[in-house]
């Protein structure tokens, strides 16, 4: 299944609804099923964003950092000139929307209940879905998080 790493907190904002769009620089013409992958690296910029969101009620006291966080389904990607005009002020503030950038449209975010750890990679990239699969049955038995390797493929 393909992933995508995002940095923290705009992965977590996608699943509490503040979030529809991730903004890149680049597209791709995959659309389909997309696993999100918290990126491990918590820079200093990104600590200070999720610090006021959290202040303001829009955060998370933890969040999950190098682990697959859940899955959403990519429909669409816009150039951000088309969509601009269209975004409320939160979207807004949960992306880079600059001229000559994408805006990946997601739907049915669905957060898996723990965490996978998994180490990410740029651009899209591969996961067994066995991981996916063997985590979601130890989840149903009580087990937790099943951990995974980096798909080289």
């Amino acid at each position: 299944m393909k992933a995508l790493s995002m940095t923290q907190p705009w992965a977590q904002a996608l699943f509490l609804g503040f979030k529809h769009y991730e903004t890149r620089s680049w597209s791709t013409k995959y659309r389909g099923p997309l696993l999100i992958h918290a990126a491990k690296n918590f820079p200093k910029y990104a600590r200070e964003f999720a610090a006021i969101e959290r202040l303001l009620g829009r955060g998370e006291s933890r969040i999950a950092g190098g682990a697959i966080i859940g899955k959403v389904s990519l429909v669409h990607i816009w150039h951000v000139e088309e969509l601009i005009g269209q975004l409320s002020g939160l979207e807004r503030r949960y992306g880079d929307y600059s001229p000559g950038r994408y805006a990946w449209e997601f739907v049915n975010p669905v957060l898996f209940p723990e965490p996978i750890p998994f180490r990410g990679a740029l651009g899209l990239f591969n996961v067994q879905e066995s991981l996916i699969a063997q985590n979601e049955r130890s989840e149903q038995k009580g087990f937790g998080a099943m951990t995974g390797e980096r798909n080289e493929t």
